[in-house]
């Protein structure tokens, strides 16, 4: 097959090139320790509420207080003579446990009042009535790796004919920004990106890169995008594979950014939807029920001092390239390098140099899906825990906002609360066992007129417990009555009585789950901690089919953990055993429980049950309709075929492939080992057969990535 006549007989779709022309942007790496530059920006952003001060007093205030008067309660249930070591250890872990639900209390507290007065939405922005005109352009990234090309192109297809229905689509351009390392995902792209092209006639707006070396991530490649692409828009919308936004939803975004000139970056509340297990359709539920009045409240008290979530938000362009470059931290990974929970640390920065950040958890029209077992959650938690653990390493930063430091803290906390939460378990453990076998000393080495009875006040213990469980669960209950209070989410969830029997139902599997959650993300932080990197691995997003084999295998040790706990309890005390059922019943039949959850069949028939139901899948809306459709429609196959062969049977598929490679390398350009000795291995495969036999996956992207590599390919017999 001769490349020069397979060019002569380009067909129209190729006369469109895969990316627009290049509008450059500078993007400066941030130095942590200089200040920030302002650009004549103040400290205090135009769009912060004037009452922000108080209200963080109120909330932060009171999640101090709530935490005080627990000391003191726990105080009182220890021994009146003084503390032991481990009296004292406990206690200590006690405040920091607490302070961490406490705070979660008084925002959700918050939260509530704020959804049920309507709050949440800020910057102008309205839910409802005529849609704004636009003025300047927005582009819609989704970084991809290793994704399922029919999922990707059918959400951005979803997406790109919401906004056609605004009648703006003008304003947009959507770019697919690859990092692909698997030569046959790699190329089915392309196909399913071209395919995307003539299905919506967006040939002149949808666009398709795939770096070729994919340093620093899902950051490299959106700040590759930004020096080579960001001058030519105002605004960036950043997407995650499984991303699902409205037209009407991004137009109004782009207009809040328009018309407020000192905000970087406006966070959506993303909705998961899609579920299928179980395990997902519970996720699904408590971030629908559970997730509002939780967003509703931190935007309540973090104002102009917010988050971003890594998708679902747009940013201004300028102010992410201004302020966002992220340089890599000291020490090797898995602390040093470069950063891998780089929203926040994006978010601090932009802050830091006098942008503001606000979330909008108010505007509906975002959506995303949830990993579909405990399984697949762990995998992301790990890499999520190395990214947020490594940001110890920038809370120094000068000039940070002090709620941006609080953002990483409690990003921290988020992963270290669960050995703490192991380790109070443990040494509750031990002071029962010590108050079991040491003999007490009732006069010590001090004349006494009366005896020092040591006691633990079991009426206290009750208060301080009963009042835990009270802080611990009344979200829920709030969450519940802000529920019962909007009639479309009711009706959507089920009913009164079904959504309550719901939350039951999620509270109950969630707290078998927790010891088990607890146990994984301790591991993950003893990994870490002693060196062990995470890697980057893709996200599973298909049904959870997980065979029990490999579930077995993967917990049993959970299994072996709760019986030695809860044999060790029996021996100290029967009514210390059946104080920690809750938690033994959750490690004991952790492989049931995560076979049982990881089941689509059971999640099904909760679903037909009326239970764990969310509004958006009763009644969906008009984009979730349209991703369903691409879904079911879609041309692209959900299992890549072999990159050789696909580029081979279709002639135009190789032309694009070849039209979209990079330039070639030129004399004193680094040397592609891999490419070389595919290249070498290709010259001497006398066929397609024997090429593929001796070629690694790694030599085979990499001679996909050279135009001499696809030539020899397309001309070797089978």
């Amino acid at each position: 097959m001769d490349p020069v006549s397979m060019q002569a007989n380009t067909p129209e779709r190729l006369q469109f090139p895969a990316l627009p022309p290049e509008a450059p942007l500078d993007m400066p790496v941030q130095d942590l320790h200089a200040r920030p530059d302002m650009e004549g920006r103040g400290r205090t952003p135009a769009t912060s509420p004037h009452s922000i001060i108080l209200r963080r007093a109120a909330v932060v205030g009171s999640a101090l207080l709530m935490t005080a008067y627990g000391a003191w309660r726990t105080h009182k249930v220890m021994d009146a003579a003084g503390f032991s070591a481990l009296g004292v250890i406990m206690l200590l872990l006690f405040i920091a446990l607490f302070m961490w639900i406490a705070l979660a209390f008084t925002s959700a507290v918050a939260g509530f009042c704020s959804l049920v007065l309507r709050g949440g939405l800020g910057l102008g922005i309205r839910r409802k009535g005529d849609l704004p005109h636009l003025a300047r352009r927005t582009a819609l990234l989704l970084p991809t790796y290793n994704e399922p090309p029919h999922r990707v192109m059918a959400g951005l297809r979803a997406i790109y004919t919401s906004l056609e229905e605004t009648g703006q689509i003008g304003s947009f351009d959507l770019f697919i920004l690859s990092d692909t390392t698997n030569p046959d995902i790699w190329v089915q792209e392309e196909a399913a990106f071209l395919t995307l092209r003539e299905q919506t006639g967006g040939h002149e707006r949808i666009f398709y890169r795939r770096r070729h070396k994919n340093t620093e991530r899902k950051a490299g490649n959106v700040g590759e995008w930004v020096r080579r692409f960001g001058g030519a828009y105002d605004h960036m919308v950043t997407l995650d594979a499984d991303s699902v936004m409205s037209g009407a939803t991004l137009v109004r975004m782009a207009d809040a950014m328009e018309r407020n000139p000192g905000v970087g970056l406006i966070q959506t509340l993303p909705v998961i939807v899609g579920g299928g297990t179980l395990f997902a359709r519970l996720q699904q539920f408590a971030g629908r029920v559970y997730g509002p009045i939780i967003a509703f409240g931190i935007a309540w008290w973090h104002g102009s001092e917010g988050n971003y979530w890594g998708h679902n938000a747009i940013i201004r362009t300028r102010a992410f390239a201004g302020q966002a470059g992220l340089p890599h931290v000291p020490g090797r990974p898995p602390f040093g390098g470069h950063i891998l929970s780089h929203d926040f640390v994006e978010a601090a920065l932009m802050r830091r140099g006098g942008w503001a950040i606000h979330m909008i958890p108010a505007l509906d029209g975002s959506y995303e899906e949830s990993p579909p077992t405990l399984t697949d959650v762990a995998i992301r938690d790990r890499r999520w825990c190395q990214g947020n653990l490594q940001h110890v390493k920038v809370l120094p930063t000068r000039g940070l906002h002090w709620v941006s430091r609080l953002h990483m803290i409690i990003g921290i906390g988020a992963y270290v609360t669960s050995p703490l939460w192991l380790v109070f378990l443990l040494t509750g453990i031990l002071i029962s066992l010590q108050a079991h076998f040491q003999r007490p000393e009732y006069f010590g080495d001090t004349k006494l007129l009366y005896p020092n009875w040591p006691h633990v006040d079991p009426v206290q213990a009750k208060y301080v417990f009963i009042g835990t469980m009270a802080v611990l669960l009344a979200p829920k209950l709030l969450a519940y009555i802000a529920l019962l209070c909007d009639g479309e989410a009711r009706r959507g969830s089920g009913g009164a009585v079904r959504a309550a029997l719901s939350i039951l139902l999620e509270t109950l599997v969630g707290g078998l789950i927790a010891p088990i959650a607890m146990l994984i993300q301790t591991s993950g932080v003893m990994s870490i901690l002693s060196g062990h990197d995470s890697g980057w691995n893709a996200q599973r997003r298909d049904d959870g089919k997980v065979p029990l084999g490999e579930i077995a295998r993967n917990y049993w040790r959970f299994t072996v953990f709760g019986l030695l706990l809860g044999a060790g309890a029996w021996v100290v005390s029967p009514s210390l055993f059946f104080w920690m059922t809750p938690v033994l019943l959750g490690l004991v039949f952790s492989i049931p429980l995560v076979a049982f959850t990881s089941s689509r069949a059971v999640g099904q028939e909760f679903r037909r049950a009326g239970l764990l139901l969310v509004p958006e899948e009763t009644s969906p809306p008009t984009v979730l309709n349209m991703l369903e459709h691409g879904l079911e429609t879609s041309t692209v196959s959900e299992e890549p075929c072999d990159a050789l062969h696909a580029l081979r049977a279709d002639a135009a598929l190789s032309r694009a492939h070849i039209a979209m490679l990079p330039h070639e390398r030129k004399p004193g350009d680094p040397i592609n080992a891999e490419q070389l000795v595919g290249l070498v291995k290709l010259s001497e495969a006398s066929t397609l057969s024997a090429a593929e036999r001796s070629l690694t996956v790694r030599e085979k992207a990499a001679v996909l990535a050279s135009r001499a590599g696809v030539e020899t390919i397309l001309r070797l017999p089978d």
